[in-house]
């Protein structure tokens, strides 16, 4: 996934909590506070980051490469079924 340069907190927060899980299922140590803890301090820096936004920051979401596009809904509601019509005749 890509992240954007005011979303690096988020990025070290899920890579952190990947780590976490990983380890939980490699070794017999239990980790689960340590997790709930990360999954509780990665929701709340998600909520003050994206509640304080520049308005480039915005733009800069709206713009995002992996944002879905038009088609990718159209495939979601309709599969492989949608038969798009082209000409005015």
């Amino acid at each position: 996934m890509e992240y954007l340069d005011f979303e690096q907190p988020i990025k070290e927060l899920e890579e952190q909590l990947q780590k976490c899980s990983l380890i939980g299922e490699e070794s017999d140590v239990d980790v689960t506070n340590t997790c709930k803890q990360i999954e509780k301090k990665l929701a709340e820096t998600k909520k003050d980051i994206y509640k304080n936004l520049t308005a480039w920051q915005r733009v800069q979401l709206s713009r995002h490469p992996n944002r879905p596009y038009t088609l990718d809904y159209i495939k979601a509601l309709c599969g492989t079924s949608f038969l798009e019509l082209h000409g005015d005749r």
